[in-house]
């Protein structure tokens, strides 16, 4: 390969990134959390994170939309180093990231309809002059079978019907990353195994990238297609789950209790 060839490799792998992470330190007092992890997330790409409760991985989250400042690092994020951005930047680039939070995270004193219709008053401007919302929501609760809750309200809904829902507002500003944290937790195990297939089957339809935060090895082995695992505040190994899954390292067994 010439001087060229590799640049241009080089232009091209830069551009197929959707995160970037490098050298990470945040700590909280004297508790060291990340302790200069690194992780890069692919184009269309599906990446689980695990790691043991306490181990950072929200915090991870919160840094990668500008909710936490970190000590010492570089978090880059659809192309934007997320340090550089004033607070209109970042709303802007948050309008491109669709959140699943772990307990899905819909307004109780909200309709299904109106939760989704929640992030589209925010960013009105990427849908033009369309002022019909409808074709929007029904279209998203759709995607995850849901049609019929549009005028319910969440307490009329089980624990999966909300995680569906709140998986359907995730989507529908069409964002380019998707946040997952912790998507199965708290449900039981088909209706965990339904909302991991819903995930598959928004990437197949959006291509979309998906960083996945879970403990879950079940979720972790259907939709991922590489892993990292976070121990000790680093990216202490990455492959895929095969690869993991027959690693001889101790630290690597104890994710799949071998």
């Amino acid at each position: 390969m010439n001087e060229d060839q590799g640049q241009i490799r080089a232009k091209d792998e830069l551009g197929n990134q959707v995160i970037k992470i490098q050298d990470l330190h945040i700590s909280f007092g004297d508790n060291h959390v990340l302790k200069g992890f690194n992780m890069v997330l692919k184009k269309g790409e599906n990446l689980v994170v695990m790691g043991k409760s306490g181990s950072g991985k929200s915090v991870l989250i919160k840094c990668m939309v500008g909710l936490i400042t970190p000590d010492q690092g570089h978090v880059e994020v659809l192309g934007k180093d997320i340090s550089t951005l004033d607070q209109h930047a970042l709303d802007e680039l948050r309008s491109n990231i669709g959140f699943l939070f772990q307990g899905s995270a819909l307004y109780d004193s909200m309709t299904v309809r109106e939760n989704l219709e929640f992030p589209m008053r925010r960013h009105r401007n990427r849908f033009g002059a369309d002022k019909d919302t409808l074709p929007y929501v029904m279209e998203a609760l759709e995607n995850v079978g849901l049609a019929h809750t549009l005028d319910l309200m969440p307490a009329e809904l089980s624990g999966g019907m909300k995680r569906r829902v709140a998986l359907a507002r995730a989507i529908i500003l069409r964002p380019k990353l998707i946040m997952y944290d912790e998507p199965t937790s708290g449900l039981d195990p088909i209706t965990a195994k339904e909302i991991i297939e819903l995930m598959r089957n928004i990437q197949k339809k959006y291509g979309t990238s998906a960083l996945i935060i879970t403990h879950d090895v079940d979720c972790a082995r259907v939709v991922s297609e590489r892993m990292v695992l976070l121990v000790d505040g680093i990216n202490y190994a990455e492959g895929t789950y095969g690869e993991l899954l027959a690693s001889s390292d101790p630290m690597v067994n104890a994710f799949f209790k071998k």
